[in-house]
């Protein structure tokens, strides 16, 4: 995402682009594959919010706004089955979701009360409260007087999934973030978009978006390292021993991995790159399954309490992949996809101790599943999914143009402003385009603004 969103930038500005992909397929870390038996699935469930304005931006430039679902509704369920709904009403925001959240049957109204005191804090700060980037995420909670079952069913069903990452080892502005921009600023933030599509198909249109505008991609082309004379980039060297020259390097790839293609001198030189050894990772774990019946009319659902803790329901979110027939690729049965993250406990566990895991826990929120019978199960783990939003982790994020000359980086561990999501990546991606263009005497601004605060917002801020 961080590579494909320069790319596309600079082409339009008229640069001749040569993105360079390891992998046979586009998208990095939001991809698909194919399993033996010739099933594509997505190696994890990606979801786009309306706050991410770079990310819509990004789709519309490469042709792939009409591939995402939107829904203004969001499903919660806990182990009885109970489902509590949060949706709009006619009202502005920060109002926008409150009688829904009222009427929210997963939580006590202890619960609701202080969650409401803590929303409070965070809208009269402006989303800023003081001393959030020195506390952990569970720090700042306990000291908004938070009740235990707020904290469990409420701040982390939401924050642990969005964030990939626990709630004592978040920096708390990050959870903030969270709900300022896309619960309370604006009615628009909160709306969550899945891809109608496979990752696959829906990067696949970025090839042709690029050779558009004269750029060229090449798949299968793994690059080893940096050539680096006196401070500036000479060139690359790819994994065959051919060599790549530029007028501008744009390295979209890992933190780690950007290690490995750096002279060891260059990286002990320059603390801008020694700093990112001390960035932690954070797992993801997807379970796929197949059923031979209809389990659930749910195109989502986030469980409240339990170590699994989103269902998507793909053969219902695929149905327009699937010319509308309404078995999607799962036939006459049915496709799940269930997402851990920040899933620690599942790294050592194996495959079959994983679907065991989660089959239980599916069988307390949709009873169906207890009777059908599964077809088919897999398990992918993205043992190093993200980078962990620690406290602190912002002095150890990079800006666009690195210390050597003509190096610039992308991705969604620099200094973006976001944890580590797919609209961190584009925004890495335009601001590396920019730093490119502004080194080069041309000034042209891709970076999309937020969603601004609504007149009510400002008003309660003010007060």
């Amino acid at each position: 995402m961080a590579g494909l969103s320069s790319a596309i930038a600079l082409a339009e500005a008229g640069w001749r682009v040569r993105l360079l992909e390891k992998r046979p397929h586009l998208g990095g870390r939001a991809a698909s594959y194919t399993l033996p038996d010739g099933t594509e699935i997505d190696n994890c469930q990606h979801v786009t919010l309306g706050c991410c304005t770079n990310l819509e931006d990004f789709y519309g430039r490469v042709g792939a706004q009409e591939k995402i679902r939107y829904f203004e509704r969001l499903a919660f369920a806990d182990r009885s089955g109970r489902i509590s709904r949060i949706g709009p009403w006619p009202l502005p925001a920060p109002l926008h979701l409150g009688p829904s959240f009222a009427c929210f049957r997963g939580l006590s109204v202890a619960d609701k009360l202080a969650i409401a005191r803590a929303l409070m804090a965070i809208l009269r700060s402006g989303g800023r409260p003081e001393g959030a980037t020195a506390a952990t995420m569970l720090e700042w909670l306990r000291e908004q007087r938070q009740t235990p079952g707020a904290i469990e069913r409420f701040w982390r069903v939401v924050l642990v999934s969005a964030l990939d990452e626990e709630l004592d080892r978040t920096q708390a502005q990050y959870g903030i973030d969270v709900f300022w921009k896309g619960f309370l600023m604006n009615h628009a933030g909160y709306r969550i978009g899945v891809p109608a599509v496979p990752l696959g198909e829906l990067y696949a249109g970025c090839r042709s978006a690029l050779e558009q505008r004269g750029g060229e991609i090449r798949t299968r082309a793994r690059v080893s390292g940096f050539s680096i004379e006196e401070g500036r980039v000479v060139g690359l060297v790819l994994e065959d021993g051919s060599e790549e020259a530029a007028d501008a390097y744009v390295s979209a790839v890992p933190h780690s991995a950007l290690l490995d293609l750096l002279p060891a001198e260059v990286v002990e030189r320059e603390p801008v790159f020694g700093q990112l050894r001390q960035f932690g990772s954070s797992p993801i774990t997807g379970v796929h399954l197949w059923f031979d019946r209809e389990v659930t009319q749910e195109p989502f659902l986030a469980l409240m309490g339990m170590e699994s803790q989103w269902i998507f329901n793909k053969t219902r979110l695929l149905e327009a992949a699937a010319n509308g027939s309404g078995n999607g690729p799962g036939g006459q049965g049915q496709y799940l996809q269930v997402v851990i993250s920040a899933s620690y406990d599942l790294v050592s566990r194996s495959r079959q101790e994983i679907i065991e895991l989660v089959r239980k826990e599916l069988g307390e929120v949709l009873p169906v599943t207890r009777t059908a019978r599964m077809v088919k199960a897999t398990v992918v783990k993205e043992t190093a999914a993200t980078f962990s939003p620690a406290l602190g982790v912002d002095r150890w994020r990079p800006e666009a143009q690195s210390p050597i000359r003509q190096l610039f980086l992308a991705g969604d561990w620099t200094r973006t402003g976001w944890p580590a999501t797919m609209e961190s990546a584009v925004r890495s991606g335009y601001l590396a385009a920019q730093a490119i263009l502004s080194r080069a005497g041309q000034h042209r601004t891709f970076l999309q603004p937020d969603l601004p605060p609504e007149g009510f917002v400002q008003m309660l801020v003010r007060s």
